[in-house]
């Protein structure tokens, strides 16, 4: 049986380091809810890069879901390995811009120089986040933004995540290729997880109270289903195993650096401004994701969650150095996945009865660490056709509860124009952009004043000292 935890304490593991080590079933317990949803939401969404893979790399079916599955087994290290509370996941927004540099003149056609473009870019962006996380930068630069800023980037994030879910011809757009059972999926999952009416019957409906406790899984089986009878999905199910060692030797001999040769220090030179840009939008996940927890914690005393963004750099960094020499695909390495990191916490917050740990959630989900559904081409082959709704429900849910979450960090006025403004920048235009927009704007609006948590709290005592009879 997983060790017990001291109420109030965080969930015991074996230290090292900075780092607590979490052993599935050891220290966390095993929970089929969130096992359940992991096969249909994590497994589809690992594998929505597949097509970008095979068609933008060159490589094989076999190849391309090794590469998925390295990802996926490496993401769960955040919490297995590194004690983070947070959900993983890609650094999604991030994509598009890696796409457009390893199809730049430069590296289109020649795949070798893809990957080495793509171990640059990891190794780059590793050693930015480990530089900040070992000198404590980065946890200080996270704990002075002031909070209109913090609003402005997770706003920001909700704006982007709707504006690509609606987007024509992207494979979020679920609205477009599957109109009836997507859109039927989407609004399940979104009403499932943050109708308060619903939550409201099910305090008096046992039965009601155990569908919601699947969290996303309806929404799949129902998308699923209907899409079978209208047509818009169609099953070809591949009655096979994966043979892993060959397509991982296979992949390994077309990826590595240690086997194609390692990047040029041109191409070191040339993706570092990408990764710089990455690194702002981690950042923004950092801050949503300790704001959620925050937020989470007040309905549940008996464990603490342990906010460490020191350590989320390093632990991330470490990440990406082992992604990109064994499987480079440059921003598949993030510290959140935001949509699924709200419905987990949702599920925490409701106590300990429901959920003992935090980790029983997270390490759950992710099948803890063990890649089991990439290797049996049947459940591959069957989630293939929900891959546009996974990515749909991903990006409403993580856009409803940034919103949510951005909206509550202002009360004044003037604060929120500016998060707004500030929010449309960092949609509209490139992370470096939208930073000096949303900088500027909160400036001039809001006054420098807010960037000074110290002089701030000053002014406010200086203001209530004169008010006072």
């Amino acid at each position: 049986m997983p060790k017990d935890r001291i109420d109030g304490e965080v969930q015991p593991g074996l230290k090292w380091g900075p780092f607590t080590m979490r052993i599935p079933l050891v220290h966390l317990r095993f929970s089929l809810t969130d096992v359940l949803q992991g096969f249909a939401v994590a497994g589809a969404t690992g594998l929505a890069l597949v097509p970008y893979f095979m068609a933008l790399l060159g490589l094989s079916f076999e190849e391309a879901v090794v590469m998925a599955m390295i990802h996926s087994m490496l993401i769960s290290f955040s919490w297995m390995l590194f004690g983070d509370p947070y959900a993983p996941g890609w650094l999604t927004p991030a994509i598009p811009f890696v796409v457009a540099f390893i199809t730049s003149p430069a590296y289109l056609g020649d795949h070798a120089s893809q990957f080495q473009a793509m171990t640059a870019l990891s190794l780059n962006f590793a050693f930015i986040l480990i530089v900040l996380g070992v000198s404590g930068l980065g946890a200080k630069l996270i704990q002075v933004v002031p909070n209109v800023f913090k609003g402005g980037i997770i706003l920001g994030a909700a704006i982007a995540a709707f504006m690509r879910v609606t987007k024509d011809g992207d494979a979020a757009n679920v609205f477009q290729s599957a109109p009836i059972a997507g859109t039927l999926g989407v609004v399940v999952c979104l009403v499932f997880a943050f109708s308060k009416p619903l939550q409201a019957i099910a305090l008096r409906n046992q039965g009601l109270a155990k569908l919601l406790g699947l969290g996303l899984l309806p929404g799949f089986i129902i998308a699923g289903t209907v899409g079978y009878f209208t047509g818009e999905f169609n099953y070809n199910i591949r009655w096979e195993i994966l043979d892993v060692g060959a397509a991982t030797v296979s992949l390994w001999e077309k990826a590595s650096p240690f086997v194609i040769g390692w990047p040029s220090m041109a191409t070191f030179v040339a993706s570092f401004p990408l990764a710089l840009i990455t690194y702002i939008l981690f950042f923004g996940d950092v801050v949503t994701g300790n704001e959620m927890i925050e937020q989470a914690q007040k309905e549940r005393s008996d464990e603490k969650l342990d906010i460490n963004s020191s350590r989320a750099h390093m632990a991330t960094g470490i990440r990406n150095i082992l992604m990109g020499i064994t499987a480079p695909f440059f921003s598949t390495q993030g510290v959140l996945w935001t949509g699924i990191q709200v419905v987990l916490l949702k599920r925490w917050a409701q106590g300990k009865e429901k959920l003992n740990s935090i980790y029983d959630s997270i390490g759950s989900f992710y099948l803890f660490g063990l890649p089991i559904l990439f290797i049996l081409l049947p459940l591959v082959t069957l989630l293939e056709p929900l891959l546009p709704v996974a990515l749909a429900v991903t990006l409403i849910l993580t856009a409803f509860a940034c919103a949510t979450l951005a909206l509550a960090l202002v009360q004044d006025a003037t604060e929120r124009g500016a998060m707004v403004i500030t929010a449309m920048a960092f949609s509209l235009f490139e992370p470096w952009m939208g930073l000096l927009i949303g900088l500027f704007t909160i400036a001039a609006l809001c006054g420098i004043g807010v960037f000074m948590p110290n002089q701030g709290k000053d002014a406010e005592q200086t203001s209530s000292s004169k008010d006072s009879p």
